[in-house]
């Protein structure tokens, strides 16, 4: 409770944004999905495309400080706790975010009665089940001084912190029926993304933790870290790359019509902006050691890969919506709140768009608020100020 004491007006602020989006959500319960912008076109919206953000969030803490023990990473062990305090809450987030849109909470118990042990949604959520149970394990043993737990815990950690992400894109990668996901290689896509989208974070955390007299990181360690976030984001780069060279060379229909969409198309701003902005400046910036010894560029350059990859999420799950997989109206009814007020077959389309509505967009904003309290709580009863914890 220090820090929430410390920041009043901020903490009473996220207060309010967790009440406004908890009160949003029980609206959505009672009214179902068609408050959200969602349809039977466009079956996944805003709420999966930050289900997809934040497990890759998670990754980075929980890969740096699995790898200061499975790999005697001596420097890593300094920022271990902190990095996965971060990796709790941001995949406890991407647990709430599947929660909210499957539009009613009752249907979790389905799990249980009637699993299928063939669709990678249920492994998803065991593994992500597990992820947690990691991570909390993981915060404990650390916070008890219980370096021997921490080692053992360690050796788990580190792959299915990897597994936790593939298997996430396998959710897409295993769906035949949608050009753009079907892809060999979107498990290490998303593993790279991962990689860099939490790391960028870890060190924007650590920076403000600093900064805030929290937390005390060595510009050392922070340039290396930088520099490992260097190579993660070429590596990332690589695999888009590879990604879309296939897909051009190919020169089937449906892959023509993906490039399209995303170099011209609907999702192109978000594309680009992922390319540019995302991997192309922060690698230019990163990859100096001058530059990665300057803590306002490396935050800038943070910043911009964990925008960049927000950006990925969105482009990856929206291009493939955007082509029906049947031509010829009249198609599936839209399933919306607008088809209501139409007559005849207006209500009936094979194309559909999405934007998220009001609704959506407090109840993410709720979401990010209850993170960020979550990290405070956790960071003032564990974090020592100036003092870094390490595990031996």
């Amino acid at each position: 409770m220090q820090l929430i004491k410390r920041y009043k007006v901020a903490s009473a602020l996220l207060a309010a944004l967790v009440v406004v989006g908890v009160g949003c959500w029980i609206y959505q319960l009672l009214q179902g999905l068609t408050v959200t912008g969602m349809n039977n076109g466009t079956s996944w919206g805003l709420y999966i495309t930050n289900f997809m953000f934040f497990v890759g969030l998670s990754a980075g803490g929980l890969i740096v400080a699995s790898s200061a023990s499975v790999f005697h990473i001596a420097k890593f062990k300094q920022v271990a706790l902190p990095a996965i305090i971060l990796s709790t809450v941001c995949i406890c987030a991407a647990g709430m975010f599947v929660l909210i849109d499957l539009g009613g909470v009752q249907r979790v118990w389905r799990l249980i009665t009637g699993p299928n042990p063939t669709s990678p949604l249920l492994w998803d959520v065991c593994v992500i089940t597990c992820y947690l149970i990691i991570n909390i394990c993981y915060l404990t043993f650390m916070a008890r001084g219980n370096n021997r737990a921490v080692t053992i815990t360690s050796r788990f950690a580190l792959p299915c912190a990897i597994l936790v992400h593939s298997v996430t894109a396998w959710i897409f990668g295993l769906e035949i029926a949608k050009e753009g996901w079907n892809s060999a290689i979107l498990a290490p896509i998303f593993v790279a993304s991962a990689m860099d989208s939490g790391l960028a974070l870890l060190l924007l955390v650590l920076s403000a933790l600093k900064k805030a007299r929290i937390f005390d990181t060595s510009r050392d360690l922070m340039a290396s870290l930088a520099g490992l976030l260097a190579t993660c984001i070429a590596v990332d780069a690589f695999f888009i790359f590879c990604e879309l060279l296939t897909m051009g060379y190919n020169g089937t229909h449906g892959a023509t019509v993906i490039l399209n969409e995303l170099f011209f198309g609907a999702t192109a701003p978000f594309f680009w902006f992922e390319v540019v902005g995302g991997l192309v400046v922060p690698f230019c910036i990163l990859v100096f050691q001058k530059n990665r010894e300057k803590p306002l560029l490396v935050n800038i350059a943070c910043a911009l890969v964990v925008l960049g990859v927000f950006c990925k999420r969105v482009w990856l799950l929206f291009t493939a919506f955007i082509t029906p997989n049947l031509m010829g109206a009249p198609g599936l009814i839209s399933g919306s709140s607008e088809a209501i007020r139409e007559t005849g077959t207006a209500s009936f389309a094979v194309l559909s768009s999405y934007a998220p509505t009001v609704f959506e967009v407090l109840i993410v904003v709720g979401v990010l608020a209850l993170v960020v309290l979550a990290f405070l709580l956790l960071a003032g009863l564990l974090l020592k100020p100036g003092k870094p914890k390490a595990s031996e």
